[in-house]
C-alpha cells in the first residue's frame, strides 16, 4: 500500500463522462498536473507526494484549485509558476505557501 507524506489533488474539471471542460480546465489545470509530476519527480520526491487530477471542487472562480492532504490545505488561482514554490515550501519545508492559500 501506499502512504505518501502528501497527496496532491489538482481540479482538471473532468466530467464523469470523462471530458473535461470547465474553468480550471480551460487556465490550464491539465499542465499544471503534469508540472507538479515532473518537479516532484525533479526533486526524488516520487515516494512522497502523490499527485491526482480530480473533479470540480465547487469553487470555480478560484481556480485552478490545488488541495493537499494531510493538512487539507487549499491552494487557488495556481499557475505553472507556482509549482516549484509549491514543492519547495511545502513538500520539502513543510511551510504553506500563505500567498495562494484560499
Amino acid at each position: 500500500m501506499v502512504s505518501p507524506k502528501y497527496h496532491v489533488f489538482i481540479c482538471t474539471s473532468c466530467r464523469i463522462n470523462g471530458t473535461q471542460k470547465g474553468y480550471c480546465y480551460l487556465k490550464g489545470s491539465v499542465d499544471l498536473v503534469q508540472r507538479f509530476m515532473e518537479e516532484i519527480d525533479e526533486r526524488d520526491l516520487s515516494g512522497d507526494v502523490m499527485v491526482t487530477n480530480t473533479g470540480c471542487f465547487g469553487i470555480c472562480d478560484k481556480g485552478p484549485v490545488v488541495v493537499v492532504y494531510p493538512e487539507g490545505t487549499w491552494y487557488g488561482n495556481v499557475a505553472e509558476d507556482d509549482v516549484a514554490r509549491i514543492v519547495e515550501e511545502h513538500f520539502e519545508n513543510g511551510n504553506k505557501v500563505e500567498d495562494l492559500v484560499i
